[in-house]
């Protein structure tokens, strides 16, 4: 959100978890084959702050364990993630939330994006 050209950056009431797809195929064309797997983690990274608007996101172990498990060239083609605003709770943050990102392991990753209620 913009408010006379200044960012508006998200209240600490909107915590929130969606389950969203990314299509990695199509963010990891023409890039090198060596260089894939690093290149999926940052731009999950990237999907995130878009989407839930915080500059800082963390990336869960397991999600890593899923972008590497076929190699540095044999990514997936979408990965299926749940992404969680939260609130930061070390009081020398630079930001009052932050997104958690995990992998989601569904058969068809082929969804619409959901809100979860926790």
């Amino acid at each position: 959100m913009v408010r006379e050209g200044v960012t508006v950056k998200p209240k600490a009431s909107d915590i929130i978890t969606r389950d969203m797809t990314i299509h990695m195929s199509k963010r990891l064309y023409n890039i090198t084959f060596k260089q894939r797997a690093p290149r999926a983690i940052r731009e999950i990274k990237k999907f995130a702050t878009k989407a839930m608007g915080t500059n800082d996101v963390r990336i869960d172990a397991g999600l890593n364990k899923a972008v590497w498990e076929n190699g540095v060239k044999g990514t997936a083609k979408r990965l299926r993630l749940r992404l969680s605003r939260r609130r930061n709770d070390n009081e020398d943050a630079k930001e009052k939330l932050y997104t958690f990102v995990s992998h989601i392991n569904v058969a068809n990753p082929k969804m619409q994006t959901e809100i979860v209620e926790e």
